[in-house]
C-alpha cells in the first residue's frame, strides 16, 4: 500500500535503521506489524501475510514507536486509514 504525505515536499526521512510503527491488514481488518520504505513524498508499507491490504495504521498506540519526519524535521502525527465500526 502506498500511503502519500501532503507536507512532505523535501522528501520524508527516518530516524534509525528502519521505518518503525507500522502495521497493515486485510479484509478481515486483522492488523499485523508491517514493514515499510520511504520513496520521496510517500511510504510503502506492506506485510507477507496481508497480500492484500485494506488499510494501515502508524503509531497507533498508547506508547508508540515512531521514527518519520518530515525533511522540516517535524514528525508524522499516528494516523489511520480504516474507521472504526
Amino acid at each position: 500500500m502506498r500511503i502519500l504525505f501532503k507536507h512532505a515536499d523535501g522528501g520524508l526521512v527516518c530516524r534509525g535503521s528502519e521505518l518503525q510503527g507500522f502495521a497493515v491488514a486485510g479484509a478481515d481488518r486483522k492488523f499485523v506489524w508491517a514493514q515499510a520504505r520511504i520513496e520521496k513524498d510517500a511510504v510503502l508499507v506492506w506485510a507477507p501475510s496481508v497480500p492484500e491490504p485494506t488499510a494501515v495504521r502508524y503509531a497507533w498506540a498508547d506508547n508508540p514507536i515512531c521514527n518519520l519526519y518530515n525533511a522540516a524535521g517535524l514528525p508524522v502525527s499516528p494516523f489511520r486509514t480504516d474507521s472504526e465500526v
